[in-house]
């Protein structure tokens, strides 16, 4: 079992920035890939940025790409995801996801977040 905890959402105007972070415990060696997605209400969860553990390599939605940075730092388990240039369509609940491959569907993710909640007020 790999548990995951994030932190950093909140309410932040349009144009405003926000860091989140997402501290990983337990089989995490199991874990290739942690991921962020989001989910905004009436609208299904969808992914924003992944990275792997080693060599931390990124991938990014095209609706976030130059705006947002996923970032890790191995020796803390914890994963952070820097959101810059925030628009009201970036309101969602962000989930961070962990995963034995390096993927974009939920299917390739085992463990999962409570979640953070990201409001952005235009």
């Amino acid at each position: 079992q790999v548990q995951l905890v994030e932190s950093g959402g909140g309410l932040v105007q349009a144009g405003g920035s926000l860091r989140l972070s997402c501290a990983a415990s337990g089989r995490t060696f199991s874990s290739y890939t942690m991921g962020w997605f989001r989910q905004a209400p009436g609208k299904e969860r969808e992914f924003v940025a992944a990275i792997t553990w080693v060599g931390g390599w990124t991938v990014y939605a095209d609706s976030v790409k130059g705006r947002f940075t996923i970032s890790r730092d191995n020796a803390k388990n914890t994963v952070n995801l820097q959101m810059n240039s925030l628009k009201p369509e970036d309101t969602a609940v962000y989930y961070c996801a962990s995963g034995r491959v390096m993927g974009l569907l939920e299917a390739h993710y085992d463990y999962w977040g409570q979640g953070t909640q990201v409001t952005v007020s235009s």
